[in-house]
């Protein structure tokens, strides 16, 4: 066994807080209503939200019985460190994921931000941080599986990646508190291997696990439509796609395959 994934994966770390409430409006939005007072990482986990949000504030299906939580951490660094941590929570749910599905299921992460369970999408993660200029008072990484349930097809964006579920593709049923004890294991590991290491360990983890590394994807900015094969990801987390124009360098895009 790696380094990585050394331990008891149902242990709870240690240094780490948790809170699991019965309903609130939306993870993120608590974990910056609490951030001020906390004093160390804390995990937010409800098992209803009334105002979920996604990525450029989409809002984000996620009955009952699907995990949604947030962890909030001052992480150290800058603004540009502390968006590493999308690939270091990838990396620990396909860990908790993996641990949960057992050897036969498919795992996959779509940059920047998905996780995919047999070529659908299971799990999304939001990052959202406070702090002014260079400075990151507090950061929240917020992920959504679809433990139970995933959105009908009605929901989704044309061309997106189809949603999955855990128990739709794999059987599997397990409590949103239970898979939490995994992934907060999962994502102290790797948020060890970031301190100690850099990005260099997480971004060659996460290279191994990249869906479509070396096929041909669509990337779409605000302003742009980037066609190219995806080669690699850069030093910063940026996507880089291989272009009949030349190599590109993409911070911030949504991915279509």
């Amino acid at each position: 066994m790696s380094a990585e994934r050394a331990g008891d994966p149902s242990a709870w770390p240690e240094g780490v807080a948790r809170h699991v409430l019965a309903e609130v409006d939306s993870t993120n939005s608590e974990a910056q209503r609490l951030a001020p007072g906390l004093t160390q990482p804390t995990w937010i986990l409800a098992r209803r939200q009334t105002a979920a949000r996604g990525r450029r504030g989409r809002e984000w299906i996620s009955p009952e019985g699907n995990f949604a939580a947030t962890l909030v951490m001052r992480p150290a660094g800058d603004p540009a460190r502390a968006a590493l941590r999308s690939f270091v929570a990838a990396l620990a749910l396909a860990d908790a994921l993996e641990t949960v599905c057992g050897p036969g299921a498919t795992l996959s992460l779509k940059w920047p931000n998905d996780v995919l369970l047999n070529g659908g999408k299971v799990a999304g993660i939001l990052l959202e941080s406070a702090g002014r200029g260079a400075d990151v008072s507090h950061l929240a990484v917020g992920i959504g599986v679809n433990l139970v349930a995933a959105p009908p097809k009605e929901a989704v964006e044309p061309e997106a990646t189809l949603p999955v579920s855990v128990l739709g593709e794999t059987g599997v049923r397990i409590a949103p508190e239970e898979f939490l004890t995994y992934l907060a294991n999962a994502f102290a590991r790797w948020e060890a291997q970031l301190a100690t290491y850099g990005f260099g360990p997480i971004r060659t983890a996460w290279l191994a696990r990249a869906a479509k590394l070396g096929q041909r994807i669509t990337a779409r900015t605000a302003s742009e439509t980037i066609e190219g094969t995806f080669e690699t990801i850069a030093e910063d987390g940026a996507l880089v796609i291989a272009t009949s124009q030349g190599r590109r360098n993409i911070p911030a895009a949504e991915v279509f395959f």
